[in-house]
C-alpha cells in the first residue's frame, strides 16, 4: 500500500479483445483447424504406408490439433453469449471451459498416444518403410502448418503492438485463449514435423528404428509441454484472474483522481470472459460530502474508467472508510 501515481494522460492499451480481435481469432482457428484436418489425412495414410512411428505420432498431433480447433470454435461462440438473468455476468468463463477441455484432449489424445507408440516401436523394433512418400507428406505438412502459424504470429504481433508489450508479454498475459493456443499448437507442430523428419531421416541412414521411436516420444513430450501450459491458463483465468498490473494500476489511479475521493483502500479485479473485465473498489470518500454528489462521482469514475478502457463492463463502488492518500496499487497479475 502507497501512494498511487497520477494518472496518465494517454490510454494504457489492454489487449484488444474487441469485434475486429474476435474476427481475427476466429479466421485464425478456421485456417488451423482446415489446415490440420488436411494434414491429419495425409499423415496418417503415410503413416500406415511407411509403418513410421514418428508419423503416425504426427497424424495424432494433427488429429489433436484438429479437434482442439473444433473446441476453441465453440469456446469463441459459446463466450460470445449475452448475459441473461441466470448469468448476470454472460458467458464469458465458458470459452475458457471449453479452451480447457481442448488442451485436455492434446494431452491425452496427441500426447499419449504418440509416447505409447514411440515405446512400442523401440521395443518391438518395427521398421519403417516409404520413406519417400513420409518425407513428401511432412514437406507440405510443413508448408501448411507455417501458414497458419504465420497468421497467427501475425495476429499476436499486430495485437502485442496495439498493447503496447512484447509478443511474449502478450502471450502471457492476454485473455484471448484461442488465438493464443493455436500459436503454440502451429509453433508444436512446426517443431513436431522436424523432429518426425529427424527421426526417420536417423533411421533410414542408420538401420535402426531406435530413432523413429524416439522421436515419437519427443513429439509427445513436446505435446504434454504444450498442453501443461495452455491448461494452466485457461486454470487460471477460470478461477478469476485479475487484470495485469499496470492496468490495475492506471484504475486506481482514475479512481483516485475523482475530486472527492480521498483513498481507493482496496480494488479487485477479475477477467471475466475474453473481452469482459470486473471492477470492485472500496472507497473513501470525502466525509463532508453530501450523498448527491457521491452519486455523481460514482457516475464520473465508471465513465472514466469505461473511457479509458473499453473491455470494463461492470463497476461497483463501496464507499467505506481509510486513510486518506493511501491506496491498493501493485495488485494485479505481475509476471
Amino acid at each position: 500500500m502507497t501512494v498511487v501515481p497520477e494518472p496518465q494522460t494517454t490510454p494504457a492499451g489492454l489487449p484488444d479483445t474487441g469485434p475486429r480481435a474476435e474476427t481475427e481469432s476466429v479466421g485464425t482457428v478456421l485456417l488451423a483447424l482446415l489446415a490440420n484436418l488436411v494434414i491429419a489425412v495425409a499423415k496418417l495414410i503415410a503413416g500406415l504406408l511407411s509403418g513410421s512411428a514418428a508419423m503416425l505420432s504426427e497424424a495424432a498431433h494433427s488429429v489433436a490439433d484438429t479437434v482442439t480447433e473444433v473446441f476453441l470454435y465453440v469456446a469463441l461462440r459459446r463466450g460470445r453469449k449475452p448475459a441473461d438473468e441466470e448469468h448476470p455476468f454472460g458467458y464469458g468463463k465458458e470459452s475458457y471451459v471449453w479452451a480447457f477441455i481442448a488442451a485436455l484432449f492434446t494431452f491425452v489424445g496427441g500426447a499419449g498416444f504418440s509416447i505409447y507408440h514411440g515405446v512400442t516401436t523401440i521395443l518391438s523394433g518395427a521398421g519403417a518403410g516409404e520413406y519417400l512418400v513420409s518425407y513428401l507428406v511432412l514437406a507440405v505438412s510443413f508448408a501448411a502448418e507455417g501458414a497458419s502459424f504465420l497468421k497467427a504470429r501475425r495476429q499476436v504481433r499486430d495485437q502485442s503492438r496495439r498493447w503496447n508489450v512484447t509478443p511474449q508479454r502478450f502471450l502471457r498475459l492476454t485473455p484471448d485463449t484461442t488465438v493464443k493456443a493455436v500459436f503454440f499448437e502451429d509453433s508444436a507442430a512446426l517443431i513436431g514435423l522436424l523432429l518426425a523428419a529427424a527421426g526417420l531421416g536417423l533411421a533410414q541412414l542408420t538401420g535402426q528404428e531406435l530413432w523413429d521411436g524416439l522421436a515419437s516420444i519427443l513429439i509427445g513430450g513436446l505435446l504434454l509441454v504444450v498442453a501443461s501450459v495452455l491448461a494452466r491458463s485457461n486454470v487460471s483465468l477460470l478461477v478469476g484472474r485479475a487484470v495485469p498490473r499496470r492496468i490495475h494500476n492506471q484504475i486506481a489511479a482514475d479512481l483516485r483522481a475523482i475530486p472527492v475521493v480521498t483513498a481507493v483502500p482496496t480494488l479487485l479485479t477479475m477477467q471475466i470472459g475474453p473481452g469482459d473485465i470486473l471492477v470492485a473498489a472500496k472507497v473513501d470518500f470525502d466525509d463532508t460530502v453530501p450523498g448527491k454528489e457521491i452519486e455523481a462521482a460514482s457516475d464520473e469514475a465508471e465513465r472514466r474508467l469505461r473511457d479509458r478502457f473499453p473491455e470494463i463492463r461492470y463497476v461497483f463502488l463501496d464507499p467505506t472508510r481509510g486513510e486518506p492518500g493511501r491506496d491498493h496499487i501493485d495488485g494485479g497479475l505481475d509476471r
